[in-house]
């Protein structure tokens, strides 16, 4: 009886001693993370500039989408090794140059600067606000994940339903559905990084990168729409 009673007593040490573990991991992940986000968030805007001071042409959508998923795959092979971050830096500075002739077309327009500028405090509003809402929370987004997988794979057909079809409507839709799937993404995103469901870094902060990287977009072109410039 003595044992059992011991036992009993020494199980709900182990589930907090276990607790702790994952959360000094999560925290841990997390600094990485948004380390590697800021220099990579730096890095793309280095080349987002290069591309617009060249006035580079825009690449044509089969280009960046065989560059985005081809680096990608890169990414995730080698996520474990130092040559993981060389990838990372790689994808982002690609999708950061295929920005510049976007931002280019935007700054064109009257009153170009002032979309441009609003949609890069939305997101980066967008993104502290929920980040720091799930941080300090600590509540579990994982519920979220089907969902989104999902939403997101609607929204990329719809959009190149769009694109080939030239429907603007359609394409003002997707990009609205596509700030509110990115806005999940951010909460499920931190939330599996702080609950120990991501514990790669570099993958957390790919997938923290493209989510801030399509809801710009998205806040772009609906800005643009709303201004009667688009």
């Amino acid at each position: 009886m003595m044992q059992r009673n011991d036992l009993l007593a020494k199980a709900p040490i182990s589930l907090t001693a276990d607790r702790s573990v994952v959360s000094a991991v999560g925290n841990k992940v997390l600094r990485n993370t948004y380390m590697l986000l800021s220099m990579t968030l730096l890095f793309s805007a280095l080349t987002a500039g290069i591309a617009m001071a060249t006035n580079a042409a825009p690449l044509h959508w089969l280009i960046t989408l065989g560059g985005y998923f081809g680096l990608l795959f890169v990414v995730t092979r080698l996520r474990d090794s130092a040559w993981g971050l060389a990838a990372v830096f790689a994808l982002t500075g690609f999708l950061g140059y295929t920005l510049g002739p976007i931002l280019n077309l935007y700054l064109s327009l009257p009153n170009g600067s002032q979309i441009v500028m609003t949609a890069l405090g939305g997101t980066g509003v967008i993104f502290l606000a929920l980040s720091g809402y799930a941080v300090v929370s600590r509540k579990d987004f994982s519920f979220m994940g089907g969902f989104l997988m999902v939403g997101i794979l609607v929204a990329f057909l719809g959009g190149l339903g769009a694109m080939l079809f030239n429907v603007p409507m359609l394409s003002l839709a997707v990009s609205g559905m596509f700030v509110l799937l990115m806005s999940g993404m951010i909460l499920w995103q931190t939330s599996e990084i702080i609950h120990g469901g991501e514990t790669n870094y570099i993958m957390a902060t790919v997938s923290l990168y493209i989510t801030l990287f399509n809801l710009f977009i998205s806040l772009l072109q609906i800005l643009g729409v709303m201004s009667g410039d688009d």
